[in-house]
């Protein structure tokens, strides 16, 4: 195998599901080829003790990712100094980006000075947000012109590379992003954790796992509980993550007095996290698009899936990609309190119909990390 470098801002212990996606995709590549530099962030030398991949630490975020301001072009050229200096020291054969913008236009100008080939990953929020800047919108076509190709999560985001002419389809591979079914996995039903979170024995929980942003659509998932209560009186909303809505999302569980109703988990850890996906009824994701904000393909609800737990997505983005819709879960519009209100109530009978053994199998075969190592690895054999 080649020597691989990843620059990726995103990795952990920063949160998301991107960052994810690069631990578990380049912890079970050969650790002897694999160099990851990223974000130098409280926290990350813990985490690093934890593993024993080769990871660099360096400041990689910058409030400006264009070059007409001199704090873009400091931040540049720091990064490609850097990066030379890495290249040459651990023989890299090719550089992997974790998002064509910023880290592709660093490895871009890198490429320019050593002939360095690189790829990048696309996420379809990233490329969707550059395009509304002109200077950004040029620097990614660079970048896309000159990279050996472009991973999409979805066929969604390789979709939207081609309509916003950053590319064309024939430079994109698709490779979805994947679940560790040893972790995510069925099990039964256990009162005890539910009580230890507060949810009712008796309760269909609906769970959310992810961050706490407007394009996640937990806002409007909670505006819609008064109604959906009438209808469905034994809900229970269930939100599991961290963010920028969280004092917003508080509000509006005051604001309609849900206390009772809607919980919100800042602080679960791995194990908490798993539990909650296997104990829950049914999984929903009601993101939805704002502005050039879209959810790229959404991991938590194949981790759902892996669970055995039926699914429901907003009609957006690249969710479709992640289930068999009327076989593991269901697309409906979330794009409005009221549409939830109309929706979800018939969602959550059809989600009652599926078979949880069906479920987890589907996604065991579709979407195991090991299935998706194996086509990263092959993507990158083949000829530039």
């Amino acid at each position: 195998m080649k020597n691989v470098l990843l620059l990726t801002e995103n990795f952990p212990p920063i949160e998301g599901g991107s960052g994810r996606w690069f631990w578990e995709l380049y912890s079970r590549l050969p650790k002897d080829n694999v160099t990851i530099v990223t974000h130098d962030l409280e926290g990350g030398c813990e985490f690093d003790k934890s593993h024993d991949l080769h990871v660099i630490r360096t400041p990689l975020a910058n409030p400006e990712w264009g070059i007409k301001s001199i704090s873009g072009l400091r931040f540049y050229f720091a990064n490609v100094r850097k990066l030379v200096k890495l290249v040459k020291q651990h023989s890299i054969d090719e550089i992997h980006c974790g998002r064509v913008i910023h880290e592709g236009i660093t490895a871009w100008i890198v490429k320019l000075l050593t002939g360095t080939p690189y790829r990048c990953f696309v996420h379809g929020e990233d490329v969707e947000t550059a395009a509304t800047s002109r200077e950004q919108s040029l620097l990614v076509k660079q970048v896309c012109k000159h990279a050996t190709s472009l991973i999409c999560n979805s066929y969604n985001s390789q979709r939207l590379v081609a309509s916003l002419g950053f590319s064309d389809t024939d430079k994109c591979d698709v490779l979805h992003p994947g679940v560790d079914t040893s972790t995510f996995k069925p099990a039964p039903a256990n009162n005890e954790i539910r009580q230890r979170f507060g949810w009712a024995k008796e309760s269909l929980v609906l769970l959310t796992v992810g961050r706490l942003q407007k394009r996640k659509g937990q806002d409007f998932l909670i505006e819609a509980m008064p109604r959906l209560l009438e209808k469905v009186p034994q809900l229970q909303y269930v939100i599991v993550g961290r963010g920028d809505e969280l004092e917003n999302l508080r509000h509006l569980v005051e604001k309609h007095k849900l206390q009772e109703s809607v919980f919100i988990h800042t602080n679960f850890d791995d194990t908490d996290l798993i539990n909650a996906y296997q104990q829950c009824n049914v999984f929903i994701l009601p993101n939805r698009t704002i502005q050039n904000d879209i959810e790229g393909f959404g991991m938590v609800l194949v981790e759902a899936q892996a669970c055995g737990k039926p699914v429901i997505a907003g009609d957006s983005g690249g969710t479709s990609e992640t289930l068999q819709a009327g076989e593991t879960g269901f697309i409906i519009d979330c794009s409005s309190p009221q549409a939830i209100e109309t929706a979800l109530p018939i969602a959550l009978k059809n989600c009652a119909l599926l078979q949880n053994n069906n479920i987890s199998t589907h996604t065991q075969h579709m979407f195991s990390w090991e299935t998706h190592k194996e086509k990263f690895v092959s993507l990158l054999a083949s000829p530039e």
